[in-house]
């Protein structure tokens, strides 16, 4: 797996899982079931990462539609 980005925004973590699912990749949401932990307050980042062979393309296609900000 390698993570893309990390951020604490779930508009912005759904919009990017849907743009890189539309592109035909398989995105993953890691510590997504952190938010249990932290009572929902969205304090702690989520990590978007989609597997390894899929870097490139998925990297290609983020920054194609603008979502630099915060690309590891």
């Amino acid at each position: 797996m390698r993570v893309l980005l990390a951020t604490a925004d779930p508009v912005r973590l759904s919009f990017l899982v849907a743009l890189l699912r539309d592109a035909g990749l398989t995105p993953v949401v890691l510590d997504a079931a952190i938010s249990a932990v932290e009572g929902g307050i969205g304090i702690f980042p989520r990590r978007l990462a989609v597997p390894g062979e899929e870097a490139a393309q998925a990297l290609r296609v983020l920054r194609e539609a603008g979502e630099t900000d915060g690309l590891c």
